[in-house]
């Protein structure tokens, strides 16, 4: 069947790595400038935040959420963490090391562009209990 139909859509059929932006509750309020960053380094992103914003205001059960939020990782070519690693964040990072996908960390390096840049395991930042992953994540 051929159909005469004419949407820009129909041209931006570029395939793309498909990225899951990890990050802290703290760093919320950067979940679009994270967004906005990883689009423009051509690739497709995964943000729990702007999907579920912060548990759905409680409007669905939070294991409902982890549980799409997990396959949404699973789903994902690979994982990107910006900011802090905190126990959310962990749980993503573990979920991905046995697939071997690629996981990179930023830091925002410029507050007034929302600038991210990649950072050196040596350079991460672990909220309180979390230090003692330290280990697990230079192996990665």
């Amino acid at each position: 069947m051929s159909y005469e139909f004419s949407h820009p859509a129909m041209n931006a059929q570029e395939k793309k790595t498909i990225v899951f932006t990890a990050l802290s509750k703290k760093n919320f309020f950067l979940r679009m400038l994270i967004v906005k960053f990883v689009l423009e380094k051509k690739c497709v992103p995964i943000n729990p935040f702007m999907l579920f914003d912060y548990y759905l205001l409680d409007t669905v059960e939070r294991d409902t959420i982890r549980s799409a939020n997990n396959n949404l990782v699973a789903l994902a070519n690979e994982l990107w963490v910006f900011g802090s690693i905190s126990n959310g964040v962990m749980a993503e990072i573990l979920q991905t090391i046995p697939t071997k996908k690629p996981i990179r960390f930023f830091a925002q390096e410029s507050e007034d562009e929302g600038g991210f840049s990649e950072i050196s395991k040596e350079r991460l930042v672990f909220e309180d209990g979390m230090e003692k992953f330290k280990e697990v994540l230079e192996r990665v």
